[in-house]
């Protein structure tokens, strides 16, 4: 079996292959999953002759989802904070999480179009795996979006509850894709392609070991920005460069979930949301008026605090205000990876109206590798 670190289950490059050296100590698969309980799954959709205009559709999209805890407690809530960078952008269920610090249920992340079907999906999947739960309750699902509609048919509204269903039912635990899958199908970041990304780091606390991960569904920035390790990568490759066979508007976002064991409260999630942007513009991100960058943070950690059952006081541990720069640190560090993860793990692609979007060349890469 391969090196997590180094490749993607199905062998796609992650960024650590070409040895850039990052900040920090990733988890034994670099990825959200290395926080105990949390899973991903991926429905992903690709079909159709991208350079026909006329005739079959061509389908770039997806959805991802990722579920806090698992099976049968996935009702169980989790403390959460939000921060919206730019709000140019759609993330269900914030509100909530806003007004109590908590959630509970799956995050499913897909295309902007398909936003709606994907909060819908888990409710009907919800329903049916806790048959009775919601008789008599309600609840609000979070489901994120970015825009893929320069790649893939985003009218046609390809995504329905079964392909929900099907990410929901199939995610696990593990060394996962990354790339052009799930929600990240479509996805374009500096001018290359993107979509899915993952990374993870281990944070030692007063002779405690705790694990932070980060997802991204990254599609945003433009290329002249784009930079790896301070590098501005984004001068010297203006080449190769995307084909428009229509015009491409400037829609760009980026959702990322981060997911810890440590003990935080709401407030300090908040708190590690707000330093995600830090790793977005490491990477050449600078949260541009059409970008919808908005970011979530939960923890696994006081279950049952969280769930603040009637009739007695709730007890939580959380790690003290003052200590929590070192998650501050691997918050950023794995931001700015599972960005370049994104990029590192895809190859070209060709979508609706013969639309092409090059991936990030290998060979510049390599620079690091070479000292």
């Amino acid at each position: 079996m391969s090196n997590p670190h180094l490749a993607t289950p199905s062998g796609k490059p992650r960024a650590r292959s070409f040895g850039i050296p990052f900040d920090g100590v990733p988890g034994p698969n670099n990825a959200i999953t290395d926080v105990s309980g949390v899973t991903v799954g991926y429905t992903t959709l690709i079909s159709g002759d991208g350079a026909s205009v006329s005739g079959e559709a061509a389908v770039r999209t997806g959805v991802t989802a990722i579920l806090p805890r698992p099976g049968q407690k996935i009702a169980a809530p989790v403390f959460a904070g939000i921060f919206s960078g730019n709000g140019n952008g759609e993330l269900t269920g914030t509100h909530l999480i806003e007004e109590i610090g908590a959630f509970n249920l799956p995050i499913t992340i897909t295309n902007t179009h398909s936003c709606g079907v994907a909060r819908d999906g888990t409710l009907r999947w919800a329903h049916g795996l806790m048959p009775g739960v919601l008789d008599d309750s309600w609840a609000l699902p979070v489901a994120g979006e970015t825009y893929d509609g320069f790649l893939n048919d985003i009218n046609g509204h390809h995504l329905t509850f079964d392909h929900v269903a099907a990410a929901l039912d199939g995610a696990a635990s593990g060394p996962i894709e990354e790339g052009s899958v799930g929600g990240g199908t479509g996805m374009i970041t500096c001018g290359f392609k993107a979509g899915s990304g993952t990374a993870s780091r281990v944070v030692e606390w007063q002779g405690r070991r705790y694990t932070l991960g980060v997802f991204v569904q990254s599609n945003f920035g433009k290329r002249w920005n784009f930079t790896v390790r301070g590098v501005r990568a984004g001068l010297e490759l203006a080449e190769p460069a995307i084909r428009e066979g229509t015009p491409r508007a400037e829609k760009s976002s980026i959702i990322a979930i981060v997911a810890t064991d440590a003990p935080l409260m709401p407030h300090q999630l908040k708190r590690l949301a707000k330093r995600v942007p830090l790793g977005v513009a490491m990477t050449g991100g600078y949260g541009y008026h059409s970008s919808g960058d908005i970011f979530l943070a939960f923890s696994t950690a006081n279950a049952e605090a969280a769930e603040g059952a009637s009739g007695r006081l709730a007890r939580a541990e959380y790690v003290p205000d003052v200590d929590i720069d070192i998650f501050f640190d691997a918050t950023v560090q794995a931001t700015e990876e599972a960005i370049l993860n994104s990029l590192t793990a895809n190859d070209d692609m060709t979508g609706r109206a013969g639309n092409f979007v090059p991936a990030l060349p290998k060979a510049w890469l390599k620079r690091f590798s070479a000292g």
